[in-house]
């Protein structure tokens, strides 16, 4: 093969590369691939504390929510990004979301988290993982934490992968705003 076939076969290559780089496949996170933004979210029903003892997420049509996966009732991070959600629920209430949080914890943990913490927003429970795993949001046996707006339509409008419990809530209502305002 001559110099010039080899320089080209090298430039195919680094192209091909590259190209891959900018039509890659959908995003990879720690927990599983991640439907692409503008794909419909998984559609769920789980158990909760709250309510007449399950939450769908088509109980939610027409108005945007907020569904929030972590790891473990009662833990520092946890615990945090709850109270977080809860401080600012007003807020959200305000622009017609809902917030959903989802684990691995049972009905009764989370009933006894809403009280300890005065949270007024549905915890889901998911112990197997079926709702975490459709969502690219499970490791193991825990939820990680995730988070996702979907839109009134039932689609998917942001993701956060790289949380931070202390700012998250803020984080998440100018995604919202923005996404509102677009």
């Amino acid at each position: 093969m001559g110099r010039r076939h080899l320089l080209q076969l090298v430039l195919t290559i680094c192209l091909g590369w590259f190209s891959g780089l900018l039509w890659a496949p959908p995003a990879l996170a720690l927990g599983g691939p991640q439907l692409p933004l503008g794909s419909p979210a998984p559609d769920f029903t789980l158990p909760t504390n709250a309510g007449d003892g399950s939450v769908s997420l088509a109980d939610y049509r027409d108005q945007w929510v907020v569904l929030y996966f972590y790891p473990r009732d009662f833990t520092s991070g946890c615990t945090l990004e709850a109270q977080r959600f809860q401080r600012d629920l007003d807020e959200y209430q305000a622009r017609h979301a809902q917030v959903i949080g989802v684990s691995a914890d049972s009905v009764n943990s989370h009933a006894e988290f809403c009280d300890a913490e005065g949270l007024a927003f549905p915890l889901l429970s998911d112990p197997k993982g079926m709702v975490s795993k459709a969502y690219g949001s499970w490791l193991g046996a825990a939820s990680l934490r995730h988070t996702y707006i979907i839109d009134p339509d039932g689609m998917l409008r942001a993701r956060f992968l790289g949380v931070r419990p202390a700012i998250h809530s803020q984080e998440v209502l100018a995604t919202l705003d923005d996404l509102q305002n677009a």
